[in-house]
């Protein structure tokens, strides 16, 4: 499986996840205060991320892991062929977004 985003390293996919999961905490925070509120001050300082979600290119063995309402574990690879892979993850997925990288 793959990441849409062709990451380099796996690195770059942790510090792209960690910033999704940043920017949604910091939203959810000013949903839940209201727009005068030190939620809504903590959301505008926090830099617009990406939800980072993964694929599989051709669907091998209808696997469903690619599905926007997937939740669960995947195995992730990159860089996307035909560059050879040089890293790999595993990823928690929640509604289709990855949430954490071990």
């Amino acid at each position: 499986m793959y990441t849409e985003i062709n990451f380099k390293s796996k690195k770059a996919l942790k510090d792209a996840v960690a910033a999704w999961n940043a920017y949604d905490a910091a939203c959810n925070l000013s949903a839940e205060t209201g727009p005068f509120t030190v939620g809504a001050l903590v959301a505008s300082k926090v830099k617009s991320a990406t939800p980072v979600r993964i694929f599989q290119p051709n669907d091998m063995f209808g696997n469903p892991k690619g599905a926007a309402d997937y939740t669960g574990e995947a195995c992730v690879e990159g860089p996307h062929c035909p560059e050879p892979h040089k890293w790999y993850a595993t990823v928690t997925v929640v509604n289709g977004v990855v949430t954490k990288v071990k």
